[in-house]
């Protein structure tokens, strides 16, 4: 096992290497004048050199790579051009909602396919089993930004049951984790459903079921636990996905996350607050797919070989 978590480790690290570069490039291939923006157009040519040296844009591009990278090790992310703020003191008080976010929305989606993709395989090619997967194509190819404002006009504005933006409550939530959990309900309802349908053609279900086991017991307590392990690994590759989906969601429902923070800083030609939120977030997917493999393993001991 210290083998198999080494090796994952180290493959790790050429992949941390290049979502810095890609980030850090990324944003100084995007035109515009960051310090001419903040300043505005009324701003002398010597302030605009000040506040291109005080945040150290006037060196040459590589020097500014090797400096972020330095920065980056040692926690320092820059200063935000609108703010005036540490990036790294912004995000983190941003980025605790948006995992708020993520882990309600997850919780949605489990909530929803795991009872519906059981069913599903437990009555299949009947009714319930088609229009479950009626349902379940419907969600895949339902969009974020389309779900959102519809919850928003039929729960928020007709029915008055919930607010239509905003936080701070378990209300506040429910819209967002919905809109955000929705798609990801519909992938894992159709792997449960692959999963059991497969477990429930083995030998040791029939022979539970020889040996007189309730219907419930034989899907619930044998075949769904094994099923679970393949879902495990889209579980961890989807809470990445989620996070880079939290930025519509959180637009739209003006969620005070890591997600709309990257719109507004795009919007501000705020380089610095750009890198960190995109930065912040390629890492986090990296960490994720990393404990996805370690789970994996753990939980299926042949991975490892």
């Amino acid at each position: 096992m210290l083998r198999y978590v080494t090796t994952r480790v180290l493959y790790m690290v050429p992949v941390l290497w290049l979502v810095v570069s890609v980030v850090f490039l990324l944003i100084h291939l995007v035109p515009g004048d960051p310090i001419q923006q903040m300043l505005g157009e009324g701003a002398s040519a010597g302030d605009i050199e000040a506040a291109r040296r005080a945040y150290g844009l006037d060196v040459p591009i590589g020097r500014q790579y090797l400096n972020y990278w330095k920065g980056v090790l040692h926690g320092d992310l820059g200063r935000s051009l609108r703010f005036d703020q540490p990036v790294t003191q912004i995000i983190s008080q941003r980025y605790p909602w948006t995992l708020q976010l993520t882990v309600a929305a997850m919780i949605v989606a489990l909530l929803i396919s795991i009872p519906a993709g059981v069913r599903s395989a437990r009555r299949r090619n009947r009714w319930d089993d088609r229009l479950l997967s009626f349902v379940s194509l419907l969600g895949l190819s339902f969009p974020n930004f389309a779900l959102g404002p519809i919850l928003i006009l039929f729960f928020a504005i007709h029915l008055a049951m919930l607010p239509v933006s905003g936080s701070g409550t378990v209300a506040h939530l429910v819209l967002p984790a919905i809109t955000l959990g929705g798609a990801l309900a519909a992938i894992l309802t159709r792997m449960v459903r692959t999963a059991m349908l497969e477990e429930l053609s083995q030998d040791y279900i029939r022979t539970a079921r020889a040996k007189g086991l309730s219907e419930n017991v034989v899907v619930y307590k044998h075949a769904l636990r094994n099923a679970l392990v393949p879902v495990l690994t889209v579980v961890g590759l989807q809470f990445g996905a989620l996070l880079a989906g939290a930025i519509v969601t959180e637009t739209i429902f003006s969620w005070p996350g890591i997600g709309r923070l990257t719109v507004q800083s795009i919007g501000n030609r705020d380089y610095y607050l750009v890198q960190g939120c995109i930065l912040v977030i390629g890492l986090t997917y990296v960490a994720v797919n990393f404990l996805t493999d370690l789970f994996y393993s753990l939980a299926n001991p042949r991975i490892r070989q």
